[in-house]
């Protein structure tokens, strides 16, 4: 199987002002796409994983024993970052609007975190607590039957590290996402950030994949494999 960099749903330009043009086009076509080489490379020194999915790639963390530890990381980083990437974009778009949240999804958030600001106010705070570069996560753990926020360093990602959790919505936390525009100013760039949210994605994601106790298919191409996307 080989890996390739998606096209995005809207250009460039479109999430401005919250995020700059110049950063997002570095971002897609510089960083995603060099985790995407580094995959491709990686894994065609492993002919058993030729036909994985990154999905099966991430879960199956503690069964690389043919491989060199060294060889592992590398194809989970890389496997990450392709994965993270391709979510990450689609949980954004020029026409974020929070009403577009179905229903399933509010009352979930509203149970949980007993309203939308808190939910966005705790999920802030672990973004500001990331140390270096990671992700902040809001999965649906399907163990407890609620949903949780959580983050992840460098370019791991959750279910790697626990199963029964299906993340649906990330923020890359990476200087590299956000420096050009808010330089050290992390905070600046989360509170804006809220303002891309594409809340009709991000619904369908928890309906489609955490209600149903299945992680977000993302495809070789980066592709969303929903039939809405």
């Amino acid at each position: 199987m080989v890996f390739s960099l998606p096209s995005l749903l809207y250009q460039y330009n479109e999430l401005e002002p919250y995020i700059d043009t110049e950063t997002m086009k570095i971002h897609h076509q510089k960083h995603h796409q060099t985790y995407i080489n580094n995959l491709n490379t990686a894994l065609s020194k492993v002919p058993s994983m030729v036909d994985a999915s990154l999905v099966e790639i991430l879960l199956s963390t503690n069964n690389f024993t043919e491989i060199s530890a060294d060889l592992k990381k590398t194809i989970l980083n890389n496997a990450g970052g392709h994965y993270n990437h391709s979510l990450f974009w689609v949980c954004m778009s020029p026409n974020s609007n929070v009403t577009d949240m179905l229903i399933p999804l509010k009352t979930q958030i509203e149970k949980d975190f007993q309203s939308f600001e808190n939910m966005k106010n705790i999920f802030n705070s672990k973004a500001l607590s990331v140390f270096g570069s990671g992700w902040v996560w809001l999965c649906y753990n399907t163990n407890q039957q609620k949903l949780s926020i959580t983050t992840s360093l460098n370019q791991d990602n959750p279910i790697s590290f626990d199963t029964n959790l299906i993340p649906f919505l990330c923020l890359d936390v990476w200087e590299h996402a956000y420096y050009l525009k808010y330089q050290n100013k992390r905070k600046d760039y989360v509170d804006q950030w809220w303002n891309t949210v594409d809340w009709k994605n991000v619904s369908l994601f928890y309906d489609e994949y955490a209600l149903t106790g299945h992680h977000i298919r993302v495809e070789a191409d980066g592709k969303i494999g929903m039939r809405d996307l």
